[in-house]
């Protein structure tokens, strides 16, 4: 029963994947496309973690922390470089 949930899980996640990365070619803004590439760190995340829980291994806990961590800190780059100009003022 928790395998197939498991996969469930795994088909809705890559879904949700392969849809912000339509959005991401296909979006009419740059804001949507900023969007689109922090809902694909996201979603990336939490397939990391569905494997993790798959194999039942701690190690890929910690790899999708570090992941959350780069992901956020790209997406405030790539917003403020595309509001201003500048990353670093």
């Amino acid at each position: 029963m928790i395998l197939m949930a498991l996969n469930f899980a795994f088909v809705a996640v890559a879904l949700s994947q392969l849809l912000a990365m339509l959005r991401l070619v296909k979006g009419p803004s740059t804001g949507d496309r900023i969007l689109a590439l922090d809902t694909m760190v996201i979603n990336a995340i939490a397939l990391i973690i569905l494997l993790g829980m798959r194999l039942g291994t701690q190690v890929y806990f910690e790899s999708a922390m570090i992941i959350a961590m780069l992901g956020f800190v790209s997406t405030v780059a790539i917003a403020r470089f595309v509001l201003r100009g500048d990353i670093i003022e």
